[in-house]
């Protein structure tokens, strides 16, 4: 008999830092897309590209935005947002569990 973890649906936005130019702000999102890809199922992702901050994050005024849509079991969001933590170049970022 075998038990299946249940699954649910996520969005995270992540908010990179593009001072040190748009490859390794695209590296950076690579990583998470790859990260999500291979823990979860990836439902959606939206590239809004470079905007204006509300306001400066570590003296920058600028940041690339990304959303993503995953559905995963309970235990990999906590894990992402460790690996969103201790990257570097990661400005912000949200994860929530959708309802249906």
């Amino acid at each position: 008999m075998s038990f299946e973890k249940p699954m649910s649906s996520y969005e995270t936005i992540l908010v990179t830092s593009v001072k040190n130019g748009e490859e390794a702000s695209a590296a950076i999102v690579q990583k998470f897309k790859d990260l999500i890809e291979s823990s979860s199922r990836l439902d959606g992702f939206d590239d809004w590209g470079v905007r204006k901050l509300a306001y400066p994050i570590d003296k920058e005024p600028e940041g690339r935005y990304v959303l993503m849509n995953f559905t995963s079991d309970a235990d990999f969001p906590a894990e992402l947002e460790r690996v969103y933590n201790i990257t570097e170049g990661v400005l912000r970022t949200l994860i929530i569990r959708k309802t249906a």
